[in-house]
């Protein structure tokens, strides 16, 4: 009987006294005091002010790296992730393309506007009966103005609204016709990211699984609701509220992850290049399976849009002047093809996968982004 209890008592002490895999990464000197990310409406008034004035202080500090158009250091940003847009979506990288793209955004508020709050997400579920009243678009509180005003879609309140470029939408360059910001903010793409939903994702059992459920419903889910540029996925980070989007979708993953992060951690995969860009007919084969069939299997699309300011990825691109044309999402002669580098060569994503940031911060690979909390990153997501 005793050595029952010894046995009882020292297997009770090895479970107690063994950290999971999770607390191990949040112990490990590698990430000792990682950055909390936080939910933009938990925010206090003066991290939004805060927030809001870094972002601001991108878009007057001019360009440095020579990008295609690029006029201020947030048109740089922007620039990014129109040169990756065609191996940065449908494929196996386009949750790590985004992870280290809005970890480049968090880099250059510090470390040129010397920003010190948190990287805010936008809690979509929260928000998700309804982003017309979302405190993004408050008008009380500091926020990144409202929707879209008239013919054109501009933006005419908030911190942003005076802001200009020639970038987008799309791959659209007007070096002579600088454009305004441009929303078109609906409720029916929203429900695309209700609890339920993500519940859904965070469900999913395996990485094909979970990556097809969360670019499809939770992703079309900001970029439709917010419309107009936030619609188009070439040129979309021309609104500021697409970091937010992308940082809430991150944190997605990151829970997924966190589900059992032995396996998750480490599993990667998937087509690394869409058959077709975007202006030339669905991306087929999503994903990985290259069968022609659309929309594949797994892959749930937004609540179709209102027809008026797209719906990305898959709401019908309801057009309009703020989203732009067909056209815009052909990639033109002057947008070098992008380079897949680290896959040896083959269609299938793999954690060696080069995420190119051209400039804004190191490049870095897929396997280098995999946890939020390890040599490369350090951050935890609230």
């Amino acid at each position: 009987m005793l050595s029952h209890l010894l046995v009882a008592a020292l297997a009770a002490s090895s479970a107690l006294a063994a950290p999971t895999v999770v607390e191990k990464r949040q112990a490990s000197n590698k990430c000792a005091n990682p950055r909390v990310r936080k939910a933009w409406h938990k925010l206090t008034r003066g991290e939004k002010s805060a927030y809001l004035d870094a972002e601001l202080c991108l878009m007057d500090h001019p360009a440095t790296l020579g990008l295609r158009g690029a006029k201020t250091k947030f048109d740089e940003l922007t620039t990014v992730h129109i040169l990756e847009s065609e191996i940065a979506h449908f494929v196996g990288a386009f949750l790590p393309f985004h992870r280290l793209y809005i970890h480049a955004h968090d880099v250059t508020l510090r470390t040129l506007c010397n920003y010190t709050g948190p990287h805010p997400y936008w809690d979509e579920t929260y928000d998700s009966a309804s982003f017309t009243n979302s405190d993004l678009f408050s008008t009380t509180e500091p926020s990144f103005g409202g929707n879209g005003i008239g013919q054109n879609q501009c933006i005419e309140t908030g911190p942003f609204a005076s802001y200009r470029s020639v970038l987008g939408p799309g791959y659209r360059y007007s070096p002579n016709s600088p454009k305004c910001i441009t929303r078109n903010i609906n409720n029916f793409s929203a429900a695309g990211a209700s609890q339920a939903t993500v519940d859904g994702c965070l469900n999913q059992k395996d990485w094909l699984s979970f990556w097809a459920c969360a670019e499809g419903r939770p992703h079309g889910a900001g970029h439709g609701g917010v419309g107009a540029e936030m619609g188009n996925p070439v040129s979309s980070p021309g609104d500021p509220t697409f970091y937010l989007h992308h940082a809430w979708l991150d944190r997605l993953w990151a829970q997924w992850q966190d589900l059992d992060p032995v396996v998750r951690l480490k599993e990667m995969g998937g087509n690394n290049k869409m058959r077709n860009g975007f202006g030339q007919g669905p991306p087929g084969g999503f994903p990985g399976g290259g069968d022609g069939t659309w929309p594949p299997p797994g892959f749930e699309f937004p609540p179709p849009g209102n027809g008026t300011g797209g719906g990305f990825p898959g709401g019908g691109f309801g057009g309009g002047p703020g989203f732009g044309t067909p056209e815009d999402l052909v990639r033109p002669e002057d947008v070098p093809e992008p380079v897949i580098e680290g896959d040896g060569g083959g269609n299938v994503t793999t954690l060696g996968h080069v995420l190119h940031m051209h400039g804004l911060i190191p490049d870095a690979t897929i396997g280098d982004v995999m946890d939020t909390r390890g040599e490369l990153l350090c951050f935890e997501y609230e």
